[in-house]
């Protein structure tokens, strides 16, 4: 990363932040520390209004208000394709929010830099992702979101089905589908349930808290395990 960018970079984590440690933005960066507080001490000596020091912490005075936003090439079409894949894989909510994206991304871009993203040639195509897939991805992100069970009828690859009520932890984009990572509380093991094989799923009242051994960094040792 070129030292330009890399000091573009860190007002942009110090604006996203109330704040920040040298140690974190260098894990950021992939620099050192020492790299991080010669860039502090620059930035705040060519007028930036960094406030904190050394072994507490850095945030930007809020004051501070950021040029246009600067991207590369590359950047822009990677925020293009991967808005586009929400619009095709996402539920109705998360495809409006990603045509929002873009749209607050292209009121940000300098004139120069408007056009890249109607000229980026990638594009994410499905034919697969039904209306009651779309309603499942929905119900299941706000309950991932607010920490409340889910219960829904499941049909397993063989055709039998049974009712369960989970704490949902994540949900998982596979290509073809998507599945939620949750605790099962039929089973008392974590299960990865495939939306499109779910019926009738309705969010609860009952909401639970992430401890362990039930968090999602348990369920991501046990599938590693698997």
């Amino acid at each position: 990363m070129r030292r330009a960018d890399r000091l573009f970079q860190i007002v942009s984590l110090l604006r996203g932040r109330r704040m920040a440690t040298a140690a974190w933005l260098a894990e950021r960066l992939e620099v050192s520390e020492r790299t991080i507080y010669r860039d502090i001490r620059d930035l705040a000596g060519s007028g930036v209004p960094i406030e904190g020091e050394a072994g507490v912490g850095y945030r930007l005075a809020k004051s501070f208000e950021l040029p246009p936003m600067m991207f590369s090439v590359d950047e822009i079409q990677a925020l293009v394709l991967g808005a586009r894949m929400v619009e095709t894989w996402g539920d109705d909510e998360l495809r409006g929010a990603a045509r929002r994206v873009l749209d607050k991304t292209t009121a940000v871009l300098p004139e120069e830099q408007r056009g890249i993203i109607d000229e980026t040639a990638l594009f994410s195509m499905s034919f697969r992702v039904t209306d009651e897939v779309r309603a499942h991805l929905a119900v299941a992100r706000r309950g991932v979101h607010e920490r409340r069970k889910l219960e829904f009828s499941y049909v397993a690859e063989a055709g039998a089905t049974s009712e369960r009520i989970v704490r949902p932890l994540g949900l998982y984009f596979w290509g073809p589908s998507w599945s939620l990572g949750a605790w099962c509380e039929l089973r008392e093991d974590f299960r990865n349930f495939r939306l499109d094989r779910v019926e009738r799923m309705a969010l609860l009242d009952a909401q639970f808290e992430h401890a362990s051994p039930v968090t999602l960094e348990d369920y991501r040792a046990a599938m590693r395990k698997c």
